[in-house]
């Protein structure tokens, strides 16, 4: 099975392809002055979601590195709402002068043109210039203390026992939890209900108060009730263990899920026409803030794995994981309510 980074035909390539290369192409004929003095002021950072959560927390852990090596401020603005969508949209639409760009996932970008086409007002492919991801995530199946299931193993066998009986948790239709349980779903062949709720926090409670089954959340959200025994571990989603939970196994591990593979990336895209001496310059320094060892060892902490993918390996990324979501949406005939 291909590797799904939600970091996640040939004719999607090309396409994605050309429209990044039209929009370095525009930048060359910038005045040279621009690149040259870029960046001339504070560059904005808009965040998609709301201050304190995972994707905030990592976009705070960079940005002040970032703009140490830029030798320029970088201000995060949250822009929450919409799955994403409402700050992705702002950020699509600010000048392409690489003073405005986005920290992004992949739920606004990959998942929410998919499952919500006629709420969203940009075209990932069209509108964005990828920089650079600064890392990669994994989520965790967690389940309430009470199940009758010790593993993955175990859990399998009881969901195919008695279908349609367990349900699942995740913070809404149609974001990336939900199509990464979706997908283990589809690749071990169960069959249980998925119950939207509003956020990840939300659902965490509801497993460790008994009133959930089971729940796919970030790693770094669960982990604390997974260290005091309030849920049940059943496995991280990346390949292999994570090394802040090296006691919760990889669903890999087990047959029915093997080499299975989600990890949530995260990552910072201007939009599209952004000069490309500009787009360079801030690859470049995406590159040497994720070398910084403090930076990596803070992220760690929060169970991001930085991992950095520039211009159009970034680009190429993106076109494989829309394959991959649409492939898992449609066989779910997942649709925003």
């Amino acid at each position: 099975m291909p590797r799904f980074h939600l970091l996640l035909p040939s004719s999607s390539r090309r396409a994605f392809a050309a429209a990044l290369g039209a929009s370095f192409a525009l930048g060359i004929a910038a005045p040279a002055a621009i690149a040259q003095s870029y960046p001339a002021k504070p560059i904005t950072l808009i965040v998609p979601f709301a201050a304190g959560g995972g994707v905030d927390a990592t976009a705070r852990l960079v940005n002040t590195k970032l703009g140490e090596v830029l030798k320029q401020s970088v201000v995060i603005d949250n822009v929450a709402g919409a799955a994403g969508t409402i700050g992705t949209q702002k950020a699509a639409r600010a000048p392409a002068d690489g003073y405005t760009l986005l920290f992004a996932v992949a739920s606004p970008l990959n998942v929410a043109p998919l499952v919500a086409p006629a709420a969203v007002r940009y075209d990932t492919f069209k509108d964005f210039a990828p920089i650079a991801t600064v890392g990669v995530s994994p989520f965790v199946l967690i389940g309430k203390s009470s199940l009758p299931a010790a593993n993955m193993a175990e859990l399998i066998q009881l969901a195919k026992k008695e279908p349609g009986k367990l349900n699942f948790g995740t913070d809404g239709v149609g974001t990336s939890l939900h199509v990464t349980a979706e997908l283990i779903k589809q690749r071990a062949a169960m069959d249980i209900v998925h119950v939207p709720y509003k956020s990840g926090p939300q659902v965490l409670t509801d497993v460790a108060g008994g009133q959930l089954d089971l729940a796919v959340l970030p790693l770094s959200l669960a982990q604390p009730f997974i260290k005091d025994g309030k849920v049940k571990a059943f496995g991280v989603t990346s390949k292999q263990r994570a090394a802040i939970a090296p006691n919760v196994p990889a669903l890999a591990e087990t047959a029915a899920l093997k080499d299975f593979e989600v990890d949530s990336w995260l990552g910072i895209l201007a939009p599209a026409g952004v000069p490309a001496p500009v787009a360079q310059q801030l690859m470049q320094a995406v590159e040497t803030t994720m070398k910084d060892p403090e930076v990596v060892r803070r992220l760690g902490e929060i169970a991001v794995r930085p991992v950095v993918m520039t211009g159009p390996a970034f680009a190429d990324y993106l076109a494989k994981e829309r394959r991959t979501v649409q492939d898992v949406v449609t066989k779910a005939n997942i649709k925003a309510e």
